[in-house]
C-alpha cells in the first residue's frame, strides 16, 4: 500500500491521514482515537474496486453523467465504463470522473501540518482520452486550529478552457451516538429534483435552512445555490463537524444512505451532469481555487 501521510494540528491532538499514491484520499481526520471519517469498506476496497470512503476526489466530474458522451466545442468524447478509469454506477452511467485510487499524485511540499501534491492531467494519454483539457491538478491540503482545509488548483496548461465539473465525499460520522440522534444544519439552498437514474430534471425547488436530527432519514439529494462561505454542520454528543464550502462550491449533495451511520457533505464545482449541459464555470488563461474546509469542535 501507497504512503500514509500524517498531518498534526499544532494546537490540538487532531490528525488528518492522506495517501498520495491511492488519488490523494483523506482515510482520516481524528483526535484521541476518535475517527470522524467513515470508513466504509475501507482503503482497499477504494483502491480495488473503487468503493469510496474517507474524503475521496471525485474528479473531473462528481455524481454522474446521463450519458456515456458529452460534447467538447463540436467533437464528441465516448466514456467506456472499465476504460482509462471510467467507473459506471448500476445504470451504467459514467460516475465520479476517472481519478478514483490513481497513483500518479506527486507531493512537491510537506510540513508537520501542510500536505501539496500535483497531477499533471496533460502528461496522460489515458487521461486526456476521457478529459481532453490538459492542465495542472494541484491539491493543498492544511491543518490548524482544529481545521482541515483543502484547496483544489486548476491551472490550464495549453489555451483550452478547462471545465470544472469535480467535488469531494467526505464521509461524517459521529462516534459514540446513536444517528438518529445526530442534528444536520443546512444553508437555505435549492434542492435539485431528479430522474430515476440520479439524474436532475432541471426543476429547482426553495430548500429552508434548517437544523433537525437526522432521524431515520434517507439522503441523496443535490443542491445548487450555495454561496461562498456556507455552512453545513453535523453536531452531537457535544461534538460539532463543520464543512464550510469557503469559495469555489455553487453545489452540494447531501448523502445518508440508510444501511450506514454517516453522511457525505459534498462539496461540488457543478451540479450532477453539468458536465454534457455546458452549465459549469471553467479555469481559462490561469489557475482557478476552489477550498472548503472541516473544523471539529
Amino acid at each position: 500500500m501507497s504512503e500514509h501521510i500524517t498531518l498534526h494540528d499544532p494546537s490540538s491532538a487532531l490528525t488528518a491521514t492522506f495517501v498520495p499514491g491511492a488519488g490523494m484520499i483523506g482515510t482520516s481526520l481524528a483526535e484521541d482515537g476518535t475517527e470522524y471519517l467513515g470508513q466504509r469498506r475501507g482503503l482497499d476496497a477504494y483502491v480495488t474496486d473503487g468503493k469510496t470512503m474517507g474524503i475521496p476526489l471525485l474528479y473531473p466530474w462528481a455524481n454522474r453523467l446521463s450519458a456515456n458522451t458529452y460534447d467538447v466545442d463540436g467533437a464528441v468524447v465516448t466514456l467506456t465504463a472499465g476504460a482509462g478509469g471510467v467507473r459506471a454506477d448500476p445504470n451504467g452511467l459514467p460516475i465520479h470522473g476517472v481519478l478514483a485510487a490513481y497513483p500518479g499524485w506527486l507531493v512537491t511540499a510537506r510540513t508537520d501540518n501542510r500536505l501539496t501534491a500535483t497531477l499533471d492531467f496533460g502528461g496522460n494519454p489515458r487521461l486526456l482520452a476521457a478529459f481532453p483539457f490538459p492542465h495542472l491538478l494541484t491539491q493543498d491540503v492544511t491543518l490548524a486550529d482544529r481545521t482541515l482545509t483543502v484547496a483544489t488548483t486548476v491551472t490550464p496548461t495549453t489555451a483550452a478552457a478547462v471545465p470544472l465539473c469535480f467535488g469531494y465525499h467526505p464521509y461524517l460520522q459521529i462516534p459514540g451516538v446513536p444517528r438518529a440522534e445526530w442534528v444536520l444544519e443546512i444553508p437555505a439552498l435549492h434542492r435539485l429534483p431528479t430522474d430515476e437514474r440520479g439524474i436532475p430534471t432541471g426543476e429547482r425547488q426553495e430548500w429552508p435552512a434548517a437544523a433537525e436530527p437526522l432521524g431515520d432519514r434517507v439522503l441523496d439529494d443535490g443542491f445548487t445555490g450555495v454561496a461562498d462561505g456556507a455552512v453545513f454542520a453535523l453536531s452531537g454528543g457535544g461534538r460539532r463537524i463543520e464543512v464550510t464550502y469557503e469559495q469555489g462550491y455553487p453545489a452540494a449533495q447531501l448523502f445518508a444512505p440508510a444501511g450506514d451511520d454517516l453522511v457525505a457533505i459534498e462539496p461540488m464545482a457543478a451540479t450532477t451532469d453539468a458536465l454534457r449541459r455546458g452549465d459549469h464555470a471553467v479555469a481559462a488563461g490561469g489557475p482557478v481555487t476552489a477550498r472548503f474546509s472541516i473544523r471539529v469542535s
